[in-house]
């Protein structure tokens, strides 16, 4: 499936809607005008289209206990606003305009959601949602989408029960099912199936999410629309009219504990078959012209006596030859040699040569001068069948010739090797490795790395403009006598704005060949693999195994091949999130894309930093050719790379680091100390909503800062939670979060009420002590019942 989205919106059920024509491309009109007059400052008792709203005491009406369940599972981690659009159903005999309001994503949001649709129902109109959350009232195009929480399909068509058993065998239950209100003519329901993940996706993630949607659609024969961020769908709870019925849209199945991760779930949907009946195969490839496979193998005879004539089959055949020599998959006279066999084996009469000729050069000629001048042939130098070598075990026990020289030692890259270096963005990754890179251009060891001499290094990058890069080059700190050795062997491109396909891969081979005239390169590095990814003909993203794999061998092994067979590569790469526990068991599962990559290469490195709060980081190592290797722990100091004793007790830079830990320390003080007075004050806090309070507070830093502290303190137990039935006996109001409200060791909450001390007559507030429902699991993160609330449980740290 294709990452590129359809930016004009589409209208809900199957478009049957023409109220939505006056919308322009994601949203409201972009015009300021229009604008204004699709805004509706909303008030829900005011008939805006001044007309008496048609009355059915027998139809149904809104359920508000639905509408708060649809809210809280689509939006219930969201934050920003939320679009939300009405208008009149189909069917009814009445005008009315659309309507937009946007809404924010908090406590409130399932109760004003339930105001308006309330209204919309007493106007007869449906009500539609945006499942994601925007920055500013106005916005609703799919650039605008900030976050969303959920992934959606809309089965409309078709045998629905079989779809949705097909999408729980493979993706498993989902968080809830809803019926739309809309029948097919086989009579059943029309469903809309939601899968709920465990946090917001937002930026990249995002368009993952839209394109999971669109492959969950195409797989099961859903509605294909929602391959776009800005598509709405009906509310649960909400009314449905269209065509003289009136249903509720209902919620009939809730699984409201079932969250997904989203890597795990777009692996599972990246695997799951089609259902039966349904075909991947475009509508306009099963219908027109023929494949080209069938072109070149059936015979095609004069006067039309065939299913093509012969000069269809002519012109299809030498467009395809054509297409083979200008893509560098085919030489010139291989490519004439194609054509003439064609012609004499599936042209009956054959054609003669002078108008074959004539009729390749002239396809030959508009093709060039639509597509560009032709491409170099990358030779991938693969054996051939005969050529493939196999060895005895004697003939490798007797063999004690010197094992190859390491391209960096010890075993980090060997000839014809591959190494991948993962790390979340700005860890220092670009800069590690461009000093890196200095110093084996140099000859001279890097952190425990030796080059056996100066190396030759072409640096295919495509994140850094020349202007930046060049200044990160003259500030490397390095000594004059590394950067000279290097001036000539490392030679590196500014941002590139290219994929490795065939014609990339021509392009790169091409400055490689003028970089190094002399004698090839030692070592090719591409950073990083996501700007110059290219999946292959099904145009598939890096979480694909299959495309994964056809650009580690076709893309990036063919360009080896063609520059240097003995050549190490290096690729950078980014890493998804990952618990400390999950990256401290196995870090390399936080490289970011298929697991394909992990099984090819032959080093892996990944640099993490083991504390947010503090400088060091940690270089990971793993090996295939070679024994394993310790980790290595470093940290830029007076701005050189350096590595550090990886012992407990700080050897470099103790006094700084001291000093951060005891400003975490207080940090932690202040927050305790804060939900205490709070409490006393009738106030009481999920962490979100500490965290927007308190930002900048006390020095306790911006929110991030604040949500950090919060998550050690909850996990060392100095924080727990009340939710659910400790909070309502508390007569706090249903909490959103996830976690519930922060509670601290011997808090107490002022009630409101006031009481008199019978031996003084003081009057002084009424205030009762508040004990943890939950706590943080500190082995798996799991919000977990607390067995004793009275009994206060610390988790034991021994001093590091």
């Amino acid at each position: 499936m294709s990452d590129d989205f359809d930016d004009t919106p589409e209208d809900p059920e199957n478009h049957e809607n023409a109220e939505t024509a006056d919308q322009d491309e994601n949203g409201p009109d972009s015009s300021k005008d229009a604008q204004d007059d699709n805004l509706l400052h909303f008030n829900p008792w005011r008939d805006s289209t001044g007309r008496q709203p048609p009355v059915d005491v027998f139809g149904d009406e809104p359920d508000p206990e639905q509408i708060v369940t649809f809210m809280e599972i689509v939006f219930g981690f969201c934050e920003g606003l939320i679009p939300v659009r009405s208008f009149i159903d189909k069917g009814q005999g009445i005008d009315g305009r659309p309507h937009n309001i946007w809404l924010a994503a908090d406590h409130d949001t399932g109760s004003r959601m339930t105001t308006f649709a309330s209204w919309a129902a007493r106007e007869g109109a449906a009500v539609y949602v945006i499942p994601g959350t925007v920055r500013e009232t106005g916005q609703a195009k799919a650039e605008d989408i900030l976050r969303m929480q959920t992934i959606v399909t809309d089965l409309d068509t078709g045998d629905i029960a079989a779809k949705r058993a097909h999408l729980e065998r493979h993706l498993g239950p989902p968080t809830m099912v809803v019926e739309s209100g809309g029948v097919t003519p086989q009579g059943q329901n029309k469903l809309h199936i939601w899968w709920k993940l465990n946090e917001p996706a937002e930026d990249t993630d995002i368009k993952l999410l839209c394109r999971l949607r669109g492959d969950i659609a195409a797989k099961a024969g859903g509605d294909m629309h929602f391959r776009s961020a800005h598509q709405p769908i009906r509310i649960a709870g909400s009314v449905y009219y269209k065509n003289n019925l009136k249903t509720l849209v209902r919620i009939v199945e809730l699984n409201a504990h079932l969250e997904h991760d989203l890597a795990e779930f777009a692996e599972a949907v990246t695997g799951m078959p089609p259902a039966p009946g349904i075909s991947l195969t475009p509508d306009f490839l099963k219908h027109g012209k023929p494949e080209i496979d069938d072109v070149l193998t059936h015979p095609v005879r004069e006067a039309g006596q065939d299913d093509w004539s012969r000069f269809e089959g002519a012109s299809a055949a030498i467009g395809h030859f054509i297409r083979m020599v200008h893509e560098g998959r085919m030489s010139k006279q291989d490519g004439w040699d194609g054509i003439c066999g064609y012609n004499a084996a599936m042209l009956r009469p054959q054609w003669p040569v002078e108008r074959l000729k004539r009729e390749s050069e002239r396809l030959w000629n508009r093709h060039v001068s639509r597509n560009g001048p032709p491409l170099i042939r990358l030779d991938t130098g693969a054996p051939a069948p005969d050529d493939m070598p196999a060895f005895t075990l004697g003939a490798l026990l007797d063999d004690t010739s010197p094992m190859p020289e390491d391209i960096i030692a010890p075993r980090i890259l060997t000839p014809g090797g591959l190494l991948v270096l993962g790390g979340a963005p700005k860890v220092g990754k670009s800069d590690l490795l461009i000093t890196w890179l200095v110093h084996m251009a140099a000859g001279t060891p890097f952190l425990g790395f030796r080059p056996p001499r100066p190396l030759r290094i072409f640096y295919l990058q495509a994140e850094i403009q020349y202007h930046y890069l060049r200044e990160r080059m003259q500030s490397t700190g390095l000594g004059p006598g590394v950067l000279k050795a290097a001036r000539d062997t490392l030679v590196a491109t500014p941002r590139l704005d290219l994929i490795l396909d065939d014609k990339g891969c021509t392009r790169v081979a091409a400055a490689i060949t003028r970089a190094f005239p002399d004698a090839p390169p030692d070592i090719l590095c591409i950073d990083p693999i996501r700007n110059l990814f290219d999946g292959g003909p099904e145009g598939a993203g890096e979480n694909d195994n299959s495309a994964m794999m056809f650009f580690l061998k076709e893309r990036v092994e063919a360009l080896r091949a063609h520059i240097n067979p003995d050549c190490g590569v290096v690729l950078v790469h980014h890493t998804k999130k990952l618990s400390k526990q999950q990256l401290s068991e196995d870090p390399f599962l936080a490289l970011s894309g298929a697991s394909a990559l992990r099984g090819f290469y032959s080093t892996g490195l990944i640099l993490h930093r083991p504390d947010e709060e503090a400088p060091e980081r940690k270089l990971q190592v793993e090996l295939r050719n070679g024994p394993a290797l310790p980790p290595k722990l470093i940290d830029k100091v007076d701005g050189k790379w350096v590595e550090l004793n990886p012992m407990n007790e700080r050897l470099v830079r103790r006094d700084v680091g001291a000093k951060h830990d005891a400003e975490r320390d207080r940090k932690g003080e202040v927050i305790c100390g804060l939900l205490q007075e709070e409490a006393l004050q009738g106030r009481m806090y999920t962490m979100t909503h500490f965290a927007e309070t308190f930002e900048n507070t006390g020095g306790l830093g911006g929110q991030s800062i604040i949500r950090e502290r919060l998550n050690v303190l909850t996990t060392k137990g100095y924080v727990k939670f009340v939710r659910g039935a400790g909070a309502t006996a508390l007569n706090l109001a249903a909490e959103r979060s996830k976690y519930g409200y922060l509670c601290v060791e011997n808090m107490r909450l002022a009630t409101g009420r006031e009481h008199v001390d019978r031996s003084t007559g003081e009057v002084i507030p009424e205030l009762i002590d508040v004990l943890p429902s939950h706590y943080k699991c500190p082995q798996t993160g799991a919000v977990l019942p607390v067995e004793n609330p009275s009994l206060w449980v610390y988790r034991e740290v021994e001093d590091a």
